[in-house]
């Protein structure tokens, strides 16, 4: 088991509500951390039955002065248990721990999401930092950081299969989409864009649809935690900036394994892509694991300046750009150069494939895998 850097324990005196993608280890790390707890699991059948025909018999399973957690898993699959969870923790004073794979199955049915009685949290797949010496970035870029891949046989097999469970069960028995082939059309089409400036009209000509139905699918991602969309930074533009939103899969492997590759594929198509993918969940992991409060987005202007990712919070505003070569040009420091133009606050780094650590004029140049084991360090340093 690895140590997940999740700010919650078993001596909390909060209840949580705890989102994230399906394999992302939620229950696993529960059952390690809360041992003494009751524990709900609404995938057993015979449980589910029970609280979907009445909400009110989890509160009646609970036994009275119980002063542990009470862990409900996937409590998407029964929103209005919420409403039972919330009178349990007014009344009789409880401490809950709920996880849920899919935000829009809890908003969709108008349900109250606890506000101000359990705290949000959300797990993502490992970070380089919870990997410790099992980190590699050649595996890590090919497969991902779902904890299931370590150790497991077949890597390649665990994604094919949880990309097919993922269609199965979130998608299609929970009615999100009646038409699973365009829906998957839409998955494998949607990987092209990754990294990439979202262009709807284009996707819905590719798999045959309409703009609002694609629209729509990445909403789909989104509400099932699988998919961001970035926006640009605007604040306080000096320049004309681009309005669209950039899109990337929770987990460089599910994309990997999502984006077809045939023998006429320029494996540079994937790599660079795979390589901000990777950046972008360690960023996403480690702002909330350490609570840093960064708004995460990407800059790009008119003229085609850009900036992959821009971080910008209480501890100062971050650039990064990723590239994969191991020598760098002065073309690949321009759209930082302008940037810092404009916001000349930044602290500008580029993330890139070779050894050496050093600082060309204002910005510094790190070598990739060396940015991702010591993420802390760039993201805690102010301006």
């Amino acid at each position: 088991m690895f140590q997940r850097l999740i700010p919650l324990s078993s001596s909390s005196t909060h209840s949580a509500l705890i989102l994230g993608p399906r394999g992302t280890g939620k229950t696993s790390w529960l059952k390690e951390k809360f041992t003494q707890s009751l524990y709900f699991d609404l995938l057993d059948d015979r449980l589910y039955a029970e609280f979907l025909a009445n909400p009110v018999r989890l509160g009646e399973r609970i036994p009275e002065n119980f002063k542990d957690f009470i862990v409900v898993d996937e409590i998407q699959k029964i929103p209005a248990l919420l409403n039972e969870v919330h009178r349990l923790i007014e009344h009789r004073k409880l401490k809950f721990v709920l996880t849920g794979s899919s935000a829009r199955s809890l908003r969709r049915k108008g349900i109250n999401l606890l506000a101000g009685r359990a705290l949000t949290y959300h797990m993502y797949p490992l970070t380089a930092s919870e990997l410790g010496n099992q980190f590699s970035l050649s595996h890590s870029l090919k497969f991902g950081h779902l904890p299931s891949i370590y150790g497991h046989d077949d890597p390649k097999h665990y994604l094919s299969s949880y990309i097919s469970s993922y269609l199965k069960e979130e998608v299609q028995q929970e009615g999100i989409t009646r038409n699973l082939a365009l829906f998957t059309r839409f998955l494998e089409t949607a990987s092209f864009s990754q990294g990439e400036i979202l262009n709807y009209t284009n996707i819905a000509q590719e798999i045959g649809s309409t703009r609002h139905t694609v629209a729509n699918f990445f909403d789909v991602l989104e509400d099932l935690l699988i998919g961001y969309r970035l926006p640009v930074f605007t604040k306080r533009a000096k320049r004309e900036t681009v309005s669209h939103p950039k899109f990337y899969y929770f987990d460089v492997g599910v994309y990997r394994h999502i984006r077809p590759m045939g023998p006429l594929d320029n494996p540079t198509e994937v790599e660079g892509p795979a390589l901000e993918t990777l950046f972008l969940q360690e960023v996403k992991a480690m702002n909330e694991y350490l609570g840093l409060g960064y708004q995460i987005f990407y800059w790009r202007t008119r003229s085609q300046l850009e900036v992959d990712f821009v971080l910008y919070g209480e501890n100062g505003l971050l650039a990064f750009e990723i590239k994969r070569k191991s020598k760098l040009n002065g073309q690949d420091f321009s759209g930082l150069r302008s940037f810092k133009e404009d916001y000349p606050m930044a602290k500008c780094s580029v993330l890139y494939g070779g050894t050496e650590h050093y600082t060309d004029r204002d910005i510094a140049v790190i070598p990739f895998e060396q940015a991702i084991t010591q993420l802390k360090t760039l993201l805690v340093s102010k301006t």
